[in-house]
């Protein structure tokens, strides 16, 4: 996994709680407080995911449980109000479900996820079978990796390649996941494009420089 970025697969859960479409109302609650979830995937056939049904779709039963929307509310909330009345996961289920593939870099994944204000997505096959799971928790393992893990990747993929040749050795170290690059080198123009490189290595927290250009000649 050095030099390249983690992908989906690296950090996806593999055991997943899933439900079919005929799962009723009480069924799919019941997975989701025994699977401490919020949300399941739902399947059908051998394991091809056509949606997700998620605490939010559920929630509308009980919001309407009691109440009489107005005209203005029925229009406005046409398909909460479906979801009302809805009573299996085929008639909840947010469809097509947004999925990710298991070579889904973490950076797109994560992506995904922020513009779908979604905590979880399945991981799905090239036939759309499920695979696993990935959550925002399992994203942020990346920043779990050992600060020397993450010194020997910046001096292999980044240091021997920007500064092949400094006028003093360059030091890379790395604390809590922070970057310091210290010496002297020949073009200090390259230090942005040292940053950028750095930042992309997964469990970088942050990177700071130390670095001086040559000394001015008297």
């Amino acid at each position: 996994m050095h030099g390249t970025p983690h992908i989906v697969s690296d950090v996806m859960t593999h055991t997943v709680a899933a439900i079919g479409r005929g799962a009723n109302f009480k069924e799919i609650v019941r997975m989701m407080q025994e699977w401490r979830v919020s949300a399941l995937p739902v399947l059908e056939g051998e394991g091809r995911v056509v949606g997700v049904v998620s605490e939010a779709d559920l929630l509308p039963k009980e919001e309407f449980r009691d109440s009489d929307p107005d005209r203005y509310t029925q229009l406005r909330r046409l398909s909460d109000l479906a979801k009302a009345g809805a009573v299996t996961a085929g008639e909840l289920m947010t469809a097509p479900a947004l999925t990710v593939r298991p070579d889904t870099t973490l950076a797109q994944a994560a992506r995904a996820m922020a513009q779908a204000r979604v905590k979880r997505l399945p991981v799905v096959d090239d036939h759309g079978m499920l695979e696993g799971i990935v959550s925002r928790a399992d994203l942020l393992k990346v920043f779990l990796r050992a600060d020397e893990d993450l010194a020997e990747e910046v001096r292999r993929e980044v240091v021997s390649y920007l500064f092949p040749a400094p006028l003093s050795p360059i030091r890379v170290g790395v604390r809590d996941g922070v970057v310091t690059l210290t010496g002297r080198i020949r073009d200090t123009s390259l230090v942005p494009v040292a940053a950028r490189l750095i930042r992309a290595v997964e469990g970088v927290v942050d990177v700071e420089f130390e670095l001086v250009g040559p000394a001015r000649q008297t």
